[in-house]
């Protein structure tokens, strides 16, 4: 059955190359973690499903996977508690976790001073922009005036693109047509039926995206404004976001943050000192 994940089209959704790590409960580490939050003994996550391979759904069309699951995963384990994911529209996930309909957000938000000054971000990981187009019609990011660029809407990269065409303008020449999408799937499948002329996104997004199309997309440029990923957390769960800061950095000590990234191939935005509000 042909499925579209979250970079393209693909026959099947490829698996990473070895085992999902496991925590062990750190009493400690459970302590930490408010009554009100591990009362059902379980996360809700909110989380964008299109995103591989940081989260995204599985053949079965139901199961969340991704590096971000696996290592979030691995995270709650040292609190002492499970995890159930919630599928939603990117830009619906902070509103949720403000609201409390969610209690964290694990979706590959890049932390930036207005996400800050809505919730609290802890840092776990750390990515780069990058551009891909179809293979043979490469996109160059500081000549891409007069191009069709698809983008997800509610990401960094909207006001990344939203400059360039301001740029464009600016200087005489023709804008970028912006087309955004809910999920980052629909941006990439755009590119590859030629809809849109390239994409931007994350850089382990467009690497995944390029190795899952089998060589109808290739990246485009090299990778530029490299930031750390958060979780995201209400700005009332100061307690909760330190918990899950000291947590993270015992599964970066043990090694399971290690596995949990070189599974999916990512380990290179890998970092070593997870903070609140970095």
């Amino acid at each position: 059955m042909l499925t579209l994940g979250a970079c393209g089209e693909q026959d099947s959704v490829e698996q990473p190359g070895g085992g999902a790590p496991s925590a062990a409960p750190d009493d400690d580490l459970a302590a930490l973690v408010p009554d009100e939050i591990k009362a059902d003994g379980k996360i809700l996550v909110g989380v964008d499903a299109t995103y591989a391979p940081a989260e995204f759904l599985d053949t079965d069309g139901a199961t969340v996977v991704g590096f971000d699951v696996d290592l979030f995963n691995t995270v709650a384990g040292k609190l002492g508690l499970t995890t159930e994911y919630v599928p939603s529209q990117f830009d619906d996930i902070i509103p949720g976790v403000m609201s409390g309909k969610y209690e964290i957000g694990v979706s590959s938000f890049t932390i930036n001073d207005e996400r800050k000054a809505q919730v609290n971000m802890v840092s776990y990981f750390a990515a780069g922009t990058q551009w891909a187009s179809r293979t043979g019609e490469p996109v160059d990011p500081d000549a891409a005036c007069g191009k069709r660029v698809a983008v997800q809407a509610g990401t960094v990269q909207v006001e990344d693109i939203e400059a360039r065409s301001a740029a464009c303008t600016a200087a005489g020449d023709p804008e970028i047509t912006i087309e955004q999408f809910q999920g980052q799937d629909q941006a990439t499948a755009s590119v590859v039926s030629a809809k849109n002329d390239a994409m931007l996104a994350d850089s382990p997004v467009c690497a995944y995206a390029v190795q899952q199309t089998n060589g109808e997309l290739e990246l485009s440029g090299d990778i530029y404004d490299s930031a750390p990923y958060g979780y995201v957390v209400a700005q009332e769960q100061t307690e909760f976001a330190e918990a899950v800061a000291q947590a993270l950095a015992a599964v970066i000590a043990d090694g399971s943050y290690e596995q949990a990234l070189g599974n999916w191939g990512v380990e290179a935005g890998g970092i070593t000192d997870p903070a609140v509000n970095p």
